[in-house]
């Protein structure tokens, strides 16, 4: 059957690299070299068929071998290469090791100068201590990271996408003067931009709901400061919103709170970010019932 062949094959070249690396891979010698390098593309192959028969850990422990050899092989390239497709096997049943392997990848990538790859694997272990480990801290960092050397490669564009996973983060954790840094930074990078200024009333919005849930003559301050920088933003929805919020928390108001909120709402949906906020903004109003229905 295809299974067992697949085994068949995967016991065979198992017993062939066996063989194979009982010979020191510290010897340069033409005829010992050319058995590494054979030894390297064995454990590729290995690594391949444990991937098509989903041992996910034997596939990742044999794209760990392969790219040990590629380092003394002095083979950069190919040894960051196969630490990445160890992580992705392990990303299936082993986040952390997984980790360690695209971090392995990462430091090759830097130390070449490549900073776009780096960027993009700082990504996935972001999205790994996101989904797999909940670690928001670490993610952060990461994102950061990230963003940290797309600028440096002038993707900014990028960089941004980055800041703003940050920037949400930073909120939802309570850490509303870092969000407000990242906001304001990305809203006035995109304002001036044909493609994206639409996007700077989001920004400004957002930035402005973490200033409110600081302080009520903050919020209002950064309101007015945003209008000024860029005037569409008064006309948008999203102002004439913080506007009426602002009123009702200043009469304490809970009623009128709730009304502008669902108004809002009901034609242009809220996600769950800005509904969290929201709720605890709303909560700083006297006999506040604690949800927004």
């Amino acid at each position: 059957t295809p299974v067992m062949d697949q085994k068949n094959a995967i016991i065979i070249v198992t017993n062939k690299l066996l063989a194979i690396t009982r010979i020191s891979v510290i010897s340069n010698a033409a005829g010992l070299l050319s058995k590494v390098e054979e030894a390297c593309e064995m454990y590729c192959r290995a690594a391949n068929m444990f991937k098509m028969a989903k041992n996910w850990s034997a596939a990742g422990a044999a794209f760990c071998k392969a790219a040990r050899i590629h380092s003394q092989l002095q083979n950069k390239h190919d040894c960051a290469t196969s630490f990445i497709d160890a992580g992705n096997a392990y990303k299936k049943i082993d986040p952390n090791e997984a980790i360690k392997c695209l971090n392995a990848a990462i430091d090759i990538y830097t130390d070449m100068g490549r900073f776009t790859i780096a960027a993009k694997h700082h990504i996935n272990i972001a999205e790994i201590y996101e989904a797999e480990l909940v670690d928001i801290e670490k993610a952060i960092a990461h994102y950061e990271q990230a963003a940290d050397y797309y600028k440096g490669e002038e993707s900014n564009s990028s960089a941004n996408k980055c800041l703003l996973k940050v920037g949400a983060y930073s909120a939802q954790l309570e850490q509303y003067a870092k969000a407000i840094e990242i906001y304001e930074q990305v809203g006035s990078n995109t304002m001036d931009n044909p493609l994206l200024k639409y996007s700077a009333k989001e920004y400004f919005f957002k930035a402005s709901l973490c200033h409110f849930i600081v302080d009520e003559l903050n919020a209002k301050i950064a309101v007015e400061k945003y209008e000024e920088m860029f005037p569409a933003f008064s006309d948008s929805r999203e102002c004439k919103l913080l506007k009426k919020l602002l009123e009702a928390h200043e009469e304490q108001n809970c009623e009128a709170f709730t009304e502008a909120v669902k108004e809002f709402d009901s034609i242009s949906r809220l996600d769950q970010w800005h509904t969290t906020l929201l709720l605890r903004i709303k909560k700083t109003i006297q006999g506040d019932e604690g949800d927004l229905k």
